[in-house]
C-alpha cells in the first residue's frame, strides 16, 4: 500500500489523528490535560468498576465451557493444520508481547505495597497475616482473569483468520451481530485501535519509570522526566529496528531472550534468596488464590466506601482489556494450527503459571527480608513503587549484577512489546494485512512513544493508569459482544471427529460385521 492509500483508510486517519491530538494536547496544557483525566478516571471507575469485574468473571465461563466442550477439538487452521511455532517459542512470545514488562515491574511492588497497606481491612499491616493476604491477591491479579481477555480476542481472531480466511479485524469479527456496515466497522476498529495504543502506553510509561529507577539505583542519576525521555527514544530506535526485521526474527528471536533471561533471574534468586519459603509462599499462594477466586472476582466496596478495588483489581482488569485488541491479536497470529482447547489451556494456565512463580520467587524474597531481616522494602515501595525490584535486590549476592540484567530484560520486553503492537496496530488500520507496510509502523511507533511521553509528563503513574482504565470501557463493551459473536460463528462449524472415537467406532463396525458373518 502507497502511503497516500494508507491514510485514505479511515480507521487508520481518525485513530492516528485522535492519538496525535491527545499528544498535542498533553504536551501544550499537561496540567489541564492531567485534570480531566482525572476526573475521567474517577467517573469510569465509581460508575462502572462492577461492569469490568462482572464482565471479566462471564468471560472466563465461556473460556472454560469452550475447552472442556465439543468445541475445544476444532483448530485455528484446516483440520490437518500443525502448528507454526515449537512450544517453548509460542509460549515465549505470549510472555513477552503479553504482561510481560508489568510483571517485571509489579512482581514486587504489588506484594510489598499490599503488605504495608493490607487489602483487607481486618487484617493488621505488616504481620504475617497480612503477607499471606498479599501474596494471594497477587496471585489472583496476575493469574487467569487477565490472561482470559486476551484469551478471547486472540481466538475469535485467529478462529477467523485460520479457519474462515478473513482478516483479523475486530469488526470483521462482530459481523455475525452487528452486520458489515462500512460506518459501524470503522467505529469499532477506530475504538480498538485507540484502546490499544492507551493499553501499550501503560505498560511502555511503567518500564521506563522502572528502568529510570534502576538506573538511579546503579548511577545515582535521579528521576527526571528528562532521563524518561532519552529512555523512551531509545527504546523507539530499538523497536523500530526490529520491527523491521519481521515478525519471524527480530520477535521471535528476541521473545527467547527475554523468557531465557526471566528463567535465569528466576533460578539465580530462587537459589541464593529463601529457597523453603518461596516454595511454600508459592504453594500456599495458589491454594489461597483458588479458595477465594470467586470473591476476589466479583469484589466490590458499596458498604465501606473504600477505593481500594477500584485502585488494583480494576485498573488490572480495565488494564489488560485496554491492550486485549494487540495482545489477543498477536496471540492468535502465533497461534495458527493449535486446537481451541490447546490454545485456552495454553494462554490461561501457562503464562499465569509463571507470572504466579515469578511474584513468588521475588514477591516472596521481599517479604522474607522484611519479616525476618527488618529490611524497609516494603517502606522504599511505600515512597517510591518503581524501585521494589531494585530494593529487594540490595538483600541478595551480586545486586549490581542482578539490576543490570534486570534493566535489561526490562529493556528487551519494552522492545518485543511496542515491536508485536507496531505489527498489529499497523496490521488493524491496513484492512488486517499480515504484511503491513513500513510507513503504517513508522506512524504507530511513533505516536505510541509520543503518548506514553505525554503521559508521564502530564501525571506520571497515575495519568499511566487513567489512560487505560477510560480507553477499555467502550471495548469492554465489544468484548462481550465477541463472545456471542464466537458462539455463532461456532455453532456452525462441522466438530473434527476425534481419532480415539473414530477408532472405537470402526472396532465397533469390525464387530458387527464378524457378528453377521458368523
Amino acid at each position: 500500500m502507497t502511503i497516500k492509500e494508507i491514510w485514505k483508510n479511515p480507521v487508520f486517519s481518525i485513530s492516528a489523528s485522535v492519538i496525535l491530538l491527545l499528544v498535542i494536547l498533553g504536551a501544550v496544557i499537561p496540567d489541564k490535560f492531567g485534570d480531566a483525566a482525572t476526573k475521567l478516571f474517577s467517573f469510569t471507575t465509581v460508575n462502572f468498576g462492577w461492569f469490568y469485574l462482572l464482565s471479566v468473571f462471564i468471560i472466563i465461563l465461556v473460556l472454560i465451557f469452550l475447552a472442556i466442550s465439543k468445541y475445544g477439538a476444532i483448530r485455528l487452521g484446516p483440520d490437518d493444520a500443525l502448528p507454526e511455532f515449537s512450544f517453548f517459542t509460542w509460549i515465549a512470545m505470549l510472555f513477552s508481547a503479553g504482561f510481560g514488562v508489568g510483571l517485571v515491574f509489579w512482581g514486587v511492588a504489588e506484594p510489598m505495597s499490599h503488605f504495608f497497606q493490607s487489602p483487607v481491612s481486618d487484617v493488621v499491616a505488616q504481620t504475617d497475616k497480612a503477607a499471606r493476604v498479599a501474596m494471594g491477591y497477587s496471585f489472583f491479579h496476575w493469574g487467569i482473569s487477565q490472561w482470559s481477555v486476551f484469551a478471547i480476542v486472540g481466538l475469535v481472531m485467529g478462529f477467523l483468520q485460520y479457519r474462515k480466511k478473513k482478516d483479523g479485524l475486530v469488526s470483521t469479527a462482530l459481523e455475525p451481530v452487528t452486520g458489515n456496515r462500512k460506518s459501524v466497522k470503522t467505529t469499532i476498529d477506530s475504538f480498538s485501535v485507540i484502546a490499544t495504543v492507551m493499553g501499550i502506553a501503560t505498560s511502555l510509561g511503567l518500564g521506563i519509570l522502572q528502568i529510570n529507577a534502576g538506573l538511579d539505583t546503579l548511577f545515582k542519576i535521579g528521576n527526571s522526566f528528562l532521563i524518561q525521555f532519552f529512555i523512551i527514544f531509545v527504546i523507539f530506535i530499538a523497536y523500530m529496528l526490529s520491527s523491521s526485521s519481521g515478525l519471524d526474527k527480530g520477535i521471535r528471536y528476541l521473545s527467547n531472550i527475554n523468557l531465557g533471561l526471566a528463567i535465569v533471574l528466576m533460578a539465580f534468586v530462587f537459589c541464593v534468596g529463601p529457597t523453603v519459603f518461596i516454595l511454600e509462599t508459592f504453594v500456599l499462594g495458589i491454594g489461597d488464590y483458588l479458595t477465594n477466586f470467586v470473591h476476589y472476582s466479583l469484589r466490590l466496596e458499596p458498604y465501606q466506601k473504600g477505593t481500594w478495588v477500584r485502585d488494583w483489581t480494576i485498573f488490572y482488569w480495565a488494564w489488560a482489556i485496554a491492550w486485549s485488541p494487540f495482545v489477543g491479536a498477536f496471540v492468535a497470529r502465533v497461534s495458527k494450527g493449535r486446537t481451541i482447547r490447546e490454545f485456552i489451556v495454553g494462554v490461561m494456565v501457562i503464562p499465569p503459571a509463571i507470572a504466579c512463580l515469578w511474584i513468588a520467587i521475588f514477591g516472596g524474597t521481599a517479604l522474607w527480608s522484611d519479616l525476618n531481616l527488618h529490611a524497609g522494602i516494603a517502606e522504599a515501595v511505600n515512597v517510591d513503587v518503581t524501585s521494589a525490584l531494585f530494593q529487594t535486590y540490595l538483600n541478595l549476592p551480586l545486586p549490581t549484577v542482578l539490576s543490570v540484567l534486570s534493566i535489561f530484560l526490562i529493556f528487551t520486553f519494552l522492545v518485543t512489546s511496542a515491536d508485536s503492537a507496531t505489527y498489529i496496530l499497523a496490521s488493524m488500520t491496513t484492512n488486517g494485512s499480515l504484511v503491513p507496510p513500513l510507513f503504517a509502523k513508522l506512524v504507530w511507533g511513533f505516536l505510541m512513544a509520543a503518548i506514553a511521553g505525554v503521559l508521564l509528563y502530564a501525571g506520571g503513574l497515575q495519568g499511566l493508569q487513567t489512560a487505560s482504565l477510560i480507553s477499555a470501557l467502550p471495548f469492554t463493551v465489544i468484548l462481550l459482544m465477541l463472545v456471542l459473536s464466537l458462539f455463532k460463528l461456532l455453532k456452525k462449524e462441522t466438530i473434527p471427529i476425534n481419532p480415539s472415537d473414530l477408532r472405537r467406532f470402526e472396532r465397533l463396525q469390525k464387530a458387527s460385521r464378524e457378528k453377521e458373518e458368523s
